[in-house]
């Protein structure tokens, strides 16, 4: 996956860096595959705004994806490339010889017309699906199952990837983007490859209006409110404001970010740095 420059004929296009869509093959979604997506606006069921700085947008579609990849032993072709706006990564629409279409998150380097399988004793190649357990050791995957059966959970955004270092006893050891080293069940299924488009990171959106046709409204500093409003409001000129904190004066740096696990926590290995 690419990316462009654009000629900077106007202001918004000056410093924008866009995606190119070259590897998409498909326009429209696969009907029986979507549904509609019902906007909050940062709204709770009573009209209450529990979330700033959403709402607008373009009116986008779910794609409903099997993250699962439960139908074992069974040859899917892939049919089409295909935008989703609903997540970084690109997905692939399969095929299956029983005549089901799905979507899954389509891996770096996946063609149409490649033939995919899921299962036990399936060939570790790009695109295919199978238990950690005959996973080779160093290969790289993607869509990791973190209990068996539930579906993929790790490594699903553009670019992601987990590296299988070690296999012991009823565990494998795979190492994630963050550096964090994670035990995950041998039964558990993964993707083998890296998600595509891996050059989402360098899109620059070139333009205020941009970010509004994705749902994002703007977002005003706390320095630049009065104290009424926000404890790093006010002061005399341009103050910096004190300790950065929310507008509940939670601090924003030095806390800890991440809840309790006692579950997820005992099966990591080595945290992230």
């Amino acid at each position: 996956m690419a990316i462009r420059k654009l000629k900077p004929v106007t202001p918004g296009q000056r410093f924008r860096i866009a995606p190119v869509f070259d590897k998409i093959t498909k326009d429209t979604p696969e009907k029986s595959l979507i549904s509609v997506v019902k906007r909050t606006g940062g709204r709770n069921n009573t009209g209450k705004m529990t979330v700033r700085n959403v709402g607008g947008g373009h009116k986008k579609k779910l794609r409903d994806i099997d993250f699962k990849r439960d139908k074992f032993s069974i040859p899917a072709t892939v049919n089409a490339i295909e935008y989703d706006p609903n997540r970084t990564a690109r997905i692939a629409l399969l095929f299956y010889a029983d005549g089901e279409k799905r979507y899954i998150i389509a891996p770096n380097g996946l063609e149409v017309g490649t033939v995919l399988l899921s299962g036990p004793g399936t060939a570790p190649e790009v695109g295919n699906a199978l238990p950690m357990g005959e996973i080779p050791l160093g290969t790289i995957v993607h869509n990791i199952e973190l209990k068996p059966g539930h579906g993929g959970a790790m490594a699903r955004s553009a670019g992601s990837y987990a590296q299988l270092v070690a296999r012991e006893g009823k565990h494998a050891t795979v190492k994630l983007p963050s550096g964090e080293m994670r035990l995950v069940l041998i039964t558990c299924y993964a993707t083998i490859g890296t998600v595509s488009n891996s050059d989402h990171m360098n899109v620059r959106l070139g333009k205020a209006g941009r970010n509004r046709w994705l749902g994002r409204r703007p977002r005003v500093r706390g320095v630049a409110m009065n104290p009424v409003d926000h404890p790093m409001g006010g002061g005399e000129g341009k103050s910096s404001g004190g300790h950065p904190r929310s507008r509940n004066g939670i601090y924003a740096k030095g806390q800890k970010t991440r809840k309790p696990n006692k579950y997820s926590d005992k099966m990591i290995v080595k945290k992230r740095k």
